[in-house]
């Protein structure tokens, strides 16, 4: 993930306060190539008030003679923001529970109006409350009952480096939840409350859904005050693959207008059906954005879900234990270095570590296969399992590297 140039100090995860919230900035080291970094697009975790940013792999442009001598030094301050998809949440753990899988229903054969569907289905949204601790205000967010006796679906997000969590339904009548499980890669969480006869939303296959398909939106924008939000669109584009963190998250792509505070609510078909749960959407501090949002497809979500319920976390998804980073060409050519990505970490007690790979190595293929982004790095790892080998082709001081390492357990890393 690259690191880029952000015109707002509002922390990330700042809780939504129920007074104007403090802006809090972070200390950056100021130098001239890096003020003349211009950002073009970041995605928004859509929680509370909160923005998270995360740049896509070549949005920097710099002039090449205000680059640092050392191309080292240059990818050292270019990639200091990289991320984890590790969510730290004290919220009190719930009973697995395994017998529990989410069902994903065909299409029915009759659309439901936009009334119809807020009718049928805004009962089955909630709202959630996360607190921290010895800190005022609150995380705001949405959820999506997923059975009658009190399991909820939201974004791993909304909860993270909270203490406890609320739910609040449709009638008002509020819940102390406990957390079954959360997955920061998929940023999705479950969580349980004491509770019996709610009314669950009904999940969908989206094997057939199509772009131009009408979707709507429900969930709770900006604060209390906008909860059960009806908004609708068309499905935009499927399979979006969007780098998070470092990770490839594939989304469906809506025009539905979803906001901050929307994170964990329902994205529907017109038969009222889930078809995802929103999570991200595109904006930019240089030009205007609109109708570019995202949600999780019902299918990962199923898949994640039916983990979580199980074991309290997702097994068997294979890890090399490196993080990388996209080179832009004109760095490339500036430097002399090969075409590839910057290995710019090392999960201690992975592999890749045990078998030498080192911050700074230029990764240029995998298995063979050249490879410059860090989609094509994933799509290769995710055609293995764990235990599966796979050979890392890289570029150090002026030497071509092969090793070889085993894929682990990404819980058994992070």
């Amino acid at each position: 993930m690259s690191n880029t140039e952000r015109s707002s100090c509002e922390s990330w995860y700042a809780p939504l306060k129920r007074e104007q919230p403090e802006k809090k900035c972070r200390g950056r080291k100021k130098t001239a190539w890096r003020t003349a970094a211009v950002l073009i697009l970041v995605l928004v975790l859509i929680l509370g008030t909160s923005l998270a940013f995360s740049g896509s792999d070549s949005e920097k442009q710099y002039s090449q003679g205000e680059m640092p001598e050392n191309w080292e030094d240059f990818f050292q301050d270019y990639f200091e923001d990289a991320q984890t998809t590790t969510v730290n949440t004290s919220i009190p753990r719930a009973a697995l529970e395994p017998g529990f899988s989410l069902s994903l229903e065909v299409p029915g054969e009759t659309e439901l109006s936009l009334k119809q569907l807020y009718e049928r289905c805004a009962d089955s949204i909630v709202a959630i409350t996360g607190t921290v601790e010895d800190e005022s205000g609150y995380y705001w967010g949405t959820g999506v009952i997923a059975s009658p006796d009190g399991l909820i679906v939201t974004n791993a997000h909304i909860i993270d480096g909270c203490d406890s969590a609320k739910v609040t339904l449709y009638n008002d009548e509020s819940f102390e939840a406990k957390l079954v499980g959360v997955d920061g890669i998929s940023d999705l969480a479950l969580l349980k409350i004491e509770a019996e006869d709610l009314p669950a939303a009904v999940f969908g296959d989206i094997s057939a859904l199509a772009v131009g398909d009408e979707v709507a939106a429900i969930g709770n924008p900006l604060g209390e005050d906008f909860r059960s939000t009806l908004t609708n669109g068309i499905i935009s584009a499927i399979d979006r693959g969007l780098n998070y963190n470092g990770r490839t998250m594939s989304l469906l792509q809506t025009n539905t207008a979803i906001n901050q505070g929307n994170s964990g609510g329902a994205l529907f078909n017109m038969y009222g059906q889930v078809v995802g749960i929103t999570n991200m959407k595109m904006m930019s501090y240089y030009s205007s954005i609109e109708g570019i949002g995202f949600a999780i497809p019902s299918t990962t979500v199923k898949a994640v879900v039916d983990s979580l319920a199980a074991n309290g976390e997702v097994r068997g998804r294979p890890s090399i234990g490196i993080t990388v980073g996209a080179i832009p060409q004109d760095v490339s050519s500036h430097y002399d270095i090969p075409a590839g990505l910057y290995v710019s970490g090392v999960q201690e007690n992975s592999d890749a570590q045990l078998k030498g790979v080192q911050v700074g190595d230029i990764l240029t293929a995998v298995n063979g296969t050249p490879v410059s982004t860090t989609e094509e790095v994933s799509a290769i790892k995710d055609s293995l399992k764990v235990g599966d080998s796979m050979v890392l082709s890289l570029w150090r001081e002026g030497e071509m590297l092969e090793v070889e390492i085993e894929l682990m357990d990404t819980n058994d890393l992070y």
